[in-house]
């Protein structure tokens, strides 16, 4: 393995997660920002990624276009990451197809369409996909799929997330993961099992449901809750993020794993090393 350090490229660098993403790899010796992309006509185009993190200057501009930026040896990167919109992400994979570059994808919000998308695109490049970053985030859902396991189907499961008001997908897609880790470790389909939404006269709870509740309010990060309420007890698994940072240095972290990677799709529990203790469940 090269001591060279792994370049990387931010999508999206002005947004809130771009700018913490540049400050993640500042913190990193084997990181560099190599690149920086963000959408035509915006502010930061042209300006130096340092002026977006608060950190020293690196030479690198934000520019306005991938392609640019792919055919200048000047701007040349390993790994981009994307926390954007599914409709984004995808035509980033497109214009990366039989590049070689490698990507890190924190968008949520895919309908089932564009996730078959988006694992096409995986065949054919190496994609870590997750909708959470956060290292507590990943052992918290390898918990809730032991917890489920041995609870079994006498324990009713809910589960309530809260973010800041300016999300725009709901339920989150962390605390959906959370979903099908429960479903799947149930044997049940979360497609058909979940309800997001309860109102009126509902009648009796159906006991192989898993219940969603959202919040949207003030600056929150990020709070989800999985409860399991039997008869007689309640078990809760609550994870927290308090710096938006967490889901920015996993990110990276994830993007510095993928530069030896061949291709295909893989999830933070790859990053971490706990994929094979997963599957053997």
């Amino acid at each position: 393995m090269s001591d060279s350090p792994v370049k990387i490229a931010i999508n999206g660098a002005a947004g809130r997660m771009g700018r913490q993403l540049l400050a993640a790899v500042a913190e990193r010796p084997d990181t560099i920002v190599s690149a920086a992309v963000d959408a035509p006509g915006q502010p930061s185009i042209g300006v130096d990624t340092s002026v977006l993190s608060g950190g020293e200057a690196t030479g690198v501009v934000v520019s306005d276009s991938l392609q640019d930026i792919l055919s200048s040896a000047a701007s040349d990167f390993d790994t981009i990451i994307d926390f954007s919109a599914p409709k984004v992400t995808l035509a980033l994979l497109d214009t990366l197809k039989g590049s070689g570059k490698r990507v890190v994808i924190g968008t949520t919000g895919f309908n089932p369409a564009e996730l078959d998308s988006l694992y096409n695109a995986a065949e054919q490049m190496p994609v870590v996909f997750a909708a959470n970053y956060s290292i507590g985030v990943t052992v918290a859902l390898s918990l809730l799929r032991q917890a489920a396991m041995a609870l079994g189907d006498d324990y009713d499961v809910e589960i309530s997330e809260a973010h800041h008001h300016h999300k725009v997908d709901a339920p989150s897609g962390t605390a959906l993961a959370m979903g099908h880790a429960v479903a799947d470790a149930l044997n049940r389909d979360l497609d058909q099992c979940a309800v997001y939404a309860r109102e009126g006269i509902t009648g009796a709870r159906d006991p192989k449901s898993i219940g969603f509740a959202t919040v949207r309010a003030g600056d929150i990060i990020g709070e989800h809750t999985v409860l399991y309420a039997g008869n007689g007890e309640r078990l809760e698994i609550t994870h927290k993020a308090t710096d938006r940072m967490t889901f920015a240095r996993g990110a990276v972290r994830a993007a510095h794993w993928l530069s030896t990677q061949a291709d295909g799709l893989y999830d933070m529990t790859h990053v971490l090393g706990i994929a094979n203790l997963e599957s053997a469940k």
